[in-house]
C-alpha cells in the first residue's frame, strides 16, 4: 500500500473500518497494475485499443497532499504513460478517482475550501511531468459520488453523512475542477468525468412527478449547470434552503467553476425510475440528498448482478439532452459497461454473453446518438480489467479481462473478444 512513498488515501482508511466493504476486501493490491502496467499495455495493444483512461493516485503524488512531489510516484506514472504511447495508445488520464490524501481529510476534506485550492498544486504538479505526453486530461470522476455517497451517505470514502457537507463538498469540487483548469494551462484536451443519472417518474401522479424532476436536477443539473455557467438549480436552493444558504460559494467562484472546458467525459450506467413513497412490492432505495424520491427497477427491466436495469435506448436519449441542454464541444463516453457473476469455466474461459449483449447494445446507442448531432468522440469501456469495486470489494466484475486476485493471472473474457473486433470494425469505418 505505501510502496514507491504512496501516503494513505481515505479509501485505506475507510476499508479497514468493519463492515463497510463487502466481504472486508481492501484495495491495497486489487489488479496491481502498479507493477503489471506494461503485461497490461501489450494486453491493451493485442486487443486493438487504441486509448485507455487510468487516474494517477493523489497520495503516491503528495503523500499528505500538499508539499514537494513524491520523485518515485511521479517517475512510475512517467512509464505508465511511455508504455501506452510506445504501443500506440492514447493515454486518457484522471487526475482524482476519489482517493483523497488522508492527511487532507483529516484537516476537513473536501467540506473544507482548502482542499480545491491542494487539487490545483497536485494537478500542477501532474501536469509539468507529463507535458506533452498525455492526450486528454480530466480533472475529477464523478463529482457527484464524491460528495454525496462520500459525505452525504456515508457509503463511500470517507464514511460521513451530513447532506450540509455534501453540500459543501459539491461545491469544493466543483471549485477544484476549475482551479486545476487553470493549472493545467495548455495541457491538450481537458474536460470532467460527470455520471449524469436521469430520473423518471413511476406514475402520472403529481407526487411521482414533482420528486422525479427533483430527483433529476440533484443528479445532473447539480454540477452540470454550474460547470456550463448557469449557477445552482434554482429547485436545489429552496430544497436545502433549511440545510444551508450556500455561504461557501464565494464572490468569483462561479466563474471559476464555468471555466471552459474541451472534453465532457459522461459515465453512464443507468436511470432511476422513482416514486415519492417506497414501494411495497419491491426493494427500493432512497436517493440520497432528502429527495424524498425512492428509486427501483421496473417490473420489465433486465438487471446487472448489481441490481442496475439495463437500458439502452435513455443512454442516447442522455447523450442528446446533454448536447442539446449544455452544448458541450466534445463528449467522450468514459464509462460504460455492467457487472455479471463471471466464472471461468473448465476449459479456462469466461464465457459472458450477458456483457456482450449489454456492450453490444450501448454501443449501438452511442452511435445513434452521434447519428443525431452529438460530437461524440470516443467510448470506453468500463472496465479492462475486474477490479476493486469501492463498497462491493471484488464482489462485482465489470472487465472484459478476468482478474484471478489471488494469483493476479488475466483471462480475457469472451466480451474482450467482441471488444477487439468491435474496434477493428471500428477503425476500418
Amino acid at each position: 500500500m505505501h510502496e514507491g512513498g504512496r501516503g494513505p488515501s481515505i479509501w485505506d482508511t475507510f476499508c479497514r473500518v468493519p463492515g463497510t466493504i463487502r466481504g472486508g476486501d481492501t484495495g491495497d493490491v486489487a489488479c496491481d497494475q502498479y507493477h503489471r502496467f506494461e503485461e497490461d499495455a501489450s494486453l491493451m495493444a493485442d486487443l486493438g485499443l487504441n486509448a485507455y483512461r487510468f487516474s494517477v493516485a493523489w497520495p503516491r503524488i503528495q503523500p499528505e497532499g500538499t508539499g514537494p512531489p513524491n520523485a518515485e510516484g511521479l517517475d512510475h506514472y512517467r512509464r505508465m504513460v511511455d508504455a501506452l504511447n510506445r504501443r500506440g495508445i492514447a493515454p486518457v488520464l484522471t487526475l482524482y478517482h476519489w482517493d483523497l490524501p488522508q492527511a487532507l481529510e483529516d484537516a476537513g476534506g473536501w467540506p473544507n475550501r482548502d482542499t480545491a485550492e491542494r487539487f490545483a498544486e497536485y494537478a500542477g504538479i501532474v501536469a509539468s511531468a507529463l507535458a506533452g505526453e498525455v492526450a486528454t486530461w480530466l480533472t475529477l470522476n464523478e463529482p457527484w459520488v464524491s460528495a454525496w455517497l462520500g459525505y452525504g451517505t456515508g457509503t463511500h470514502a470517507p464514511g460521513r453523512s451530513d447532506d450540509r457537507l455534501a453540500l459543501a463538498a459539491s461545491h469544493h469540487l466543483l471549485l477544484a475542477h476549475g482551479l486545476a483548469l487553470g493549472a493545467l494551462g495548455d495541457a491538450a484536451e481537458v474536460g470532467i468525468a460527470v455520471n449524469p443519472q436521469p430520473a423518471v417518474p413511476a406514475t402520472s401522479s403529481e407526487a411521482d412527478a414533482a420528486v422525479a424532476r427533483l430527483a433529476d436536477r440533484h443528479m445532473i443539473g447539480l454540477f452540470l449547470d454550474p460547470l456550463f455557467g448557469r449557477g445552482y438549480p434554482k429547485e436545489l436552493i429552496e430544497h436545502y434552503r433549511d440545510v444551508s444558504d450556500f455561504g461557501f460559494v464565494r464572490d468569483g467562484d462561479l466563474e471559476t467553476i464555468a471555466r471552459p472546458f474541451d472534453t465532457l467525459g459522461v459515465n453512464y450506467y443507468r436511470v432511476h425510475t422513482v416514486a415519492s413513497s417506497p414501494p411495497t412490492d419491491r426493494k427500493g432505495d432512497a436517493l440520497p440528498g432528502g429527495i424524498g424520491a425512492w428509486s427501483f427497477a421496473p417490473d420489465d427491466a433486465s438487471l446487472t448482478s448489481m441490481g442496475w436495469p439495463i437500458d439502452p435506448s435513455a443512454f442516447t436519449d442522455l447523450l442528446v439532452r446533454l448536447h442539446r441542454e449544455y452544448g458541450p464541444n466534445r463528449i467522450i463516453v468514459t464509462e460504460n459497461g455492467a457487472a455479471f457473476d463471471d466464472v471461468v469455466d473448465g476449459e479456462g474461459r469466461v464465457r459472458d454473453p450477458d456483457r456482450i449483449a449489454y456492450l453490444d447494445a450501448h454501443v449501438s446507442a452511442a452511435r445513434n446518438a452521434a447519428t443525431q448531432g452529438v460530437p461524440l468522440d470516443g467510448y470506453l469501456v468500463w472496465s479492462l480489467l475486474d477490479n476493486f469495486e469501492w463498497a462491493q470489494g471484488y464482489a462485482a466484475r465489470f472487465g472484459v479481462v478476468h482478474v484471478d486476485f489471488e494469483t493476479q493471472r488475466r483471462t480475457p473474457k469472451d466480451s474482450a473478444a467482441w471488444l477487439a473486433e468491435a474496434v477493428r470494425g471500428a477503425l476500418a469505418g
